[in-house]
Parts: C-alpha cells; structure tokens; sequence
C-alpha cells in the first residue's frame, strides 16, 4: 500500500464515520439493550462532557477495558499526585464501575467518545487535553488524526502489539506508519512488542515491562474471603479464570473427569465477561451439575459443584479461595489471560498453549517452574489432580510463580522516567496555575 492509497483509506474511514453519525444511535441502544452501555451516560460516547473541564493543564487517558484500566491505576495515581488534571475514558460499563470504584477522587471519569470527527472534536473543543495516553494498543485513527492536527503529543504506553495484529498491520505498513507515526512515544511491555512498533513506522519506542505487574496483589475482602472460606471448608479446589465462550464447557469436562477421583471437589469458574453468567449456568445445570453463583449470596453447600463468580471487582476474593488457577482464552480463544494475579496471590498457574499475548510472562514462569501449559481438558485434569495430592509440588509451583513475577517489577517508574519530558511542564503549569501565576509552559 503507497502513502497515497494510505491516506485515501484513512479519509474514507473518517469520511464514512461522518456519514454513519446520524444512525449511531441505533447501534448505541442495541448495545444498551445488551448491557454494553450506559444509558444513563450515552451523551458521552457523542463527546458530550458531564462535568467542567477544570484550569490547569489537562492529561487524558484511555484504557479500553477492564484490565487496561488496572494497569494503568497506579500510574493515573501518580500523575494525580503531581498534582495534575487528569480525564480517564473507558469503553465499557464493567471498566466504567471499577473506575469510578477506584480511582483518586480528582480524577474524572468519561465514557470514550465514538471515533467519529463530530465526537472526537466536541470531547477535544471541552477538555482541551495538553497530553493523551492511551493503553496498551487502543488507537483510533481519527482521534489520532485529531490530536495530531492540535499538536497534542500521543503517547501509548503498556503498549502491546499481538501476533495477530502484527501480521494483520504488516500487510498494510504505510497504513501503519500514517497512524504509529503520528505518536510521540510507544512504551512498550517487551523488545518483541517494541520492534514491531518501530517496524511499524513508531518514531520513539521504548521498552518498559509490563505495567499489570505493578498493579501488585489485587484487594480481596478479608471479612468475604473469609466467609467463603468457612463455606468451602477442607474441600478440595481449584479455579478457572477469565474464561471465554467454549472453554465453560472445557471446565465442567474437568469437573466430571476430577470428581471420579475426588468426589468432594469445588470448581470455581469466573468467566471473562460476567453477563454470560445466565448461560453458563443453564449450561452447566443441564449437565447435571449444582451450580451457585456469588451474585445471588446463596452459600457454597457440601454438593455444590461449581461456584459461580459472576460479580465485577472480586477477582481478590475469587482467587484466595484456591492454591490452583488455570487461566482461560487459552484452550479455545487464543492470546491468554494476564497469570500475575494468581500468581502474586499465590497460586500454582496452569494455561492452555494459547498465551500470545502474555509471551514474556509465561516464558517466564515456565522456565522458573511457576506454570504449566496443557493441551486439551485430560491435560488439564491431570495436573489439577497432580496438584490437589501433591502438596510439595504445589508449594514448589506457587513459590516460583511468586518470586518470578516478583522480580519482574519496575514498569511503573520505567514509564513515568519515560514520560517526565512531557510531564514536567504540565508539573510547573500546575504549580502556577494553583499559586495564580498563569501558563507559562505548554506543550
């Protein structure tokens, strides 16, 4: 693809944004209609603000989802604590809770808006951001375009680049370099990640680890885990986690195949997006299992078979229950789910193959003895079996896990070095915005 044809795509997807604009709304309810939106707060996908914009220099982030915006908590945290506007959009009313549950109380949340030039510019002409973050790889061609045109340095950081993506992108490299070329600074989590952002036409990569490391221990209710514990009792356990459509049906295989051999067995599923709850336990009823889930309170029983983790922000919990945690989209979906958080919870981590997205981590833990990789359900079931009865390998499986993610720390302050050449005038704006001195630095 020449720079023209590359230019040419990138006008007819912005030109066709502006032509799909009056019938977004009919796509918006649909998606309200399925709990994927807020109707409450549908005026903000259109760019439309909820609250004033405050003086003083402005940082907008953006995080996709859930787990984006857990990893980047601890550095919105830290650019709150110089003392700096700060506006954080998400795409998802399950990001949208956890958000607004957790964030510094300075910090304004906004649904992102639609990547269409009416939205994107009604957000931009509000909040006049001074610096945009995005995460890991949320890049939207119009906004990109946008903030170039104000001169708003763009900034990805946690930044990711999958397989699939990567060979989706190299087929279209001047395409790709019309848009990562317009960033000012890829921080990525890996060398691999940071060569194909560079092969890709980035001007400034640098690596920095894993931002989702840093997070640290996810919270978990003391006075909860400790009910659920008394529930569960001496039972043998162990928990699926952040499954996807397919893999449910993988879990409750294992169940069956597991409780041959002990018939006192919990399984703890927690899938990957909690409004498929309702189906998953239709599924794994006609099944003839006994399933709880922990939105009803109901308690665990002697013959529940499954318990249900269909709440948002308990992961803590969930995970405390059970020294043994397989990490779905890996057995069916492909990419895998983020081990850090069993493994810092202390758990022995088991995955299917599929772990591109987590390469490093994984590598990692394997080579430490912290993870184990398996093929198909009887796989699985052996090793969950193997560690349910061999408490010394289970404890070796935990430790390793535990000290490998450990020692893989330092994202944090990596990209905040990374990031103080743009931060550091909005630091003394502030400071002189707040002591009534005007604006002497912009970016």
């Amino acid at each position: 693809m020449s720079d023209i044809w590359a230019r040419a795509a990138l006008r007819l997807y912005r030109g066709f944004g502006t032509v799909a604009y009056p019938f977004t709304g009919l796509f918006l309810r649909s998606r309200a209609r399925r709990g994927k939106e807020d109707r409450a707060r549908r005026a903000e996908r259109y760019g439309y603000a909820a609250h004033e914009r405050p003086s003083g220099p402005m940082v907008w982030m953006h995080a996709a989802s859930v787990g984006e915006s857990l990893a980047v908590l601890p550095l919105i945290e830290r650019i709150d604590s110089f003392g700096i506007n700060l506006v954080l959009t998400t795409g998802t009313v399950t990001s949208a809770t956890i958000a607004e549950e957790r964030l510094p109380k300075s910090v304004i949340h906004q649904y992102v808006p639609m990547d269409m030039k009416k939205a994107v510019r009604r957000f931009l002409d509000h909040w006049r951001p001074d610096l945009a973050i995005f995460a890991e790889s949320e890049l939207w061609p119009t906004t990109v375009q946008e903030l170039s045109d104000r001169n708003v340095p763009q900034i990805l950081v946690n930044a990711r680049m999958s397989d699939r993506s990567n060979r989706r992108w190299s087929k279209r490299k001047q395409l790709a370099s019309a848009i990562f070329g317009r960033l000012s600074h890829v921080i990525a989590q890996s060398e691999v990640d940071g060569e194909r952002f560079r092969s890709l036409g980035a001007p400034w990569v640098t690596v920095a680890g894993n931002l989702k490391i840093d997070v640290g221990v996810p919270d978990g209710n003391p006075m909860h885990t400790d009910a659920l514990k008394a529930m569960i009792q001496d039972r043998p356990t162990w928990i699926a986690v952040s499954t996807h459509a397919g893999e449910e049906e993988a879990v409750a295989q294992v169940h069956e195949m597991l409780k041959a051999h002990e018939p006192d067995l919990l399984t703890i599923l927690v899938p990957r997006h909690p409004d498929r709850s309702d189906e998953i336990s239709d599924m794994l009823t006609r099944r003839g299992l006994k399933v709880i889930t922990r939105s009803s309170r109901e308690p665990i029983e002697p013959q529940t078979d499954i318990f249900l983790g269909n709440t948002i922000g308990e992961m803590g919990i969930y995970l405390r229950l059970s020294q043994i945690a397989f990490m779905g989209k890996s057995l069916r979906a492909e990419g895998g789910q983020n081990p850090v958080e069993p493994a810092m919870t202390r758990s022995a981590v088991l995955s299917g193959r599929y772990v591109q997205n987590f390469r490093d981590i994984y590598q990692a833990l394997i080579e430490s003895g912290g993870a184990r990789l398996v093929q198909d359900e009887a796989m699985l079931a052996g090793h969950v079996l193997h560690l349910l009865r061999n408490k010394v390998d289970r404890d070796a499986m935990i430790d390793a896990a535990h000290e490998t993610v450990s020692a893989m720390t330092g994202a944090l302050d990596r990209s905040i070095e990374t990031l103080d050449p743009y931060i550091m005038p909005l630091r003394v704006n502030a400071g002189l915005s707040r002591h009534g001195g005007g604006k002497l630095l912009s970016q």
